[in-house]
């Protein structure tokens, strides 16, 4: 796969944050970027306007995920919109957030966790790869929580293991296709849409100091590390996590 000038990438989640981000970093080197959203059509349509004022190529395509037939859904908008071009790259970055604490998750929470953590990404990527060419990206957005005890995102936490693992045990079945199956953990990232949740006196300094290269994470510091990954210079790896958390709990600071 050269780089991807000219290729075509499913970025699900995409009319925010780190997804946003994601898309119009690759659309800025060149690929086609299809634009999921669930339910903020607005987010995604200024994602792909703003993608095309600078130049790129880019669709809004929606579907809910988690639900009965949601890949179905997702694909017959990607399809339509590639028709017949192949699948480049796949960013599975749309996700739940955290439900809280083992003591007050419901069964409910729990499953649409699961049902959208980790049940989506793997039939999105069993779908995706009959459109995908050989030599192919994917990459799905885990998180630090994996290798942090934080009681407040246990089953949070339990998803993004599971897609890590998913992305280890892909990318030794993908391998023989030139495909590279890696994951991205991100740490505190600071987007506009989650930005109050730094405002509580002293928590942004708080994380901040608790980060190696101390400061919050920002959409772009996840979006390089993903675009590389995507690129042709990322060829040789894979099986990978590669932590974008800017050094998150690495250990004590003296």
């Amino acid at each position: 796969m050269s780089d991807p000038t000219g290729r075509t990438a499913l970025v699900t989640g995409a009319s925010r944050g780190i997804g946003q981000a994601i898309a119009s970093k690759l659309a800025a080197r060149g690929v086609t970027v299809a634009v999921h959203f669930g339910t903020d059509k607005d987010g995604a349509t200024a994602t792909v306007d703003e993608i095309e004022r600078a130049g790129g190529t880019a669709f809004a395509v929606g579907a809910v995920l988690g639900v009965d037939d949601d890949v179905e859904t997702l694909f017959a908008g990607v399809e339509a919109q590639l028709a017949g071009r192949p699948l480049d790259i796949l960013v599975n970055n749309a996700a739940a957030t955290p439900a809280g604490p083992l003591g007050v998750t419901t069964r409910a929470q729990f499953d649409h966790l699961f049902a959208v953590n980790v049940r989506a990404p793997y039939f999105i990527i069993q779908r995706a790869l009959p459109l995908m060419r050989d030599g192919g990206r994917i990459v799905t957005v885990s998180s630090v929580a994996t290798r942090m005890a934080n009681p407040t995102q246990t089953s949070f936490a339990m998803t993004k293991g599971a897609v890590e693992t998913m992305s280890l045990t892909l990318a030794n079945e993908l391998g023989a296709r030139g495909i590279t199956v890696n994951a991205v953990a991100p740490g505190a990232t600071r987007t506009a849409t989650n930005g109050s949740s730094f405002e509580a006196p002293g928590l942004a300094e708080f994380i901040a100091g608790t980060t190696a290269l101390d400061r919050l994470g920002g959409p772009d510091d996840v979006a390089d590390v993903v675009a590389f990954l995507a690129s042709d210079a990322a060829r040789w790896i894979t099986g990978q996590v590669i932590d974008t958390s800017g050094g998150l709990f690495l250990g004590p600071r003296v």
